[in-house]
């Protein structure tokens, strides 16, 4: 029998129980009990997806100064539709079926959410995008 969800959600880091109660919004819940469990679980892959971003942009970021590597990380991830949906697709193919109905009753939001997030995450890791830098310094 397959137990897909239960693996899923076992599978995600813990978080503080204090960041989710009972007058939070529907969307400040999701995006703390699934959206931060799920993209710290996916940080690696999301990590080595914005590598190889890099590396078809020929290179690019690697001349810039940190200021612009961190504006670099935002516009990729807001302008590049495509690399986008590849980013939240390696998200929500770790949601359990409830979850994603829960997420495509307010995708636009929870969408916003969550690419913030993954931008926040990049960005607090924008060392490891150093040339010489191995992704299993991340792992």
């Amino acid at each position: 029998m397959n137990d897909r969800e239960n693996d899923l959600v076992k599978a995600r880091p813990q978080i503080s129980p204090k960041s989710i109660s009972t007058n939070m919004s529907t969307d400040e819940r999701f995006q703390n009990a699934t959206l931060r469990p799920v993209i710290k679980l996916q940080s690696p892959l999301l990590i080595a997806a914005f590598r190889n971003y890099i590396t078809k942009r020929k290179n690019v970021f690697y001349d810039l100064s940190r200021e612009k590597r961190l504006l670099y990380i935002e516009n990729s991830i807001q302008k590049d539709m495509k690399f986008r949906n590849s980013l939240k697709g390696m998200i929500i193919g770790q949601f359990t079926i409830e979850e994603y109905d829960v997420y495509i009753k307010n995708s636009s939001s929870l969408n916003k959410r969550m690419m913030n997030i993954v931008t926040e995450r990049l960005k607090d890791h924008v060392l490891l995008f150093e040339k010489d830098v191995t992704l299993s310094a991340v792992v």
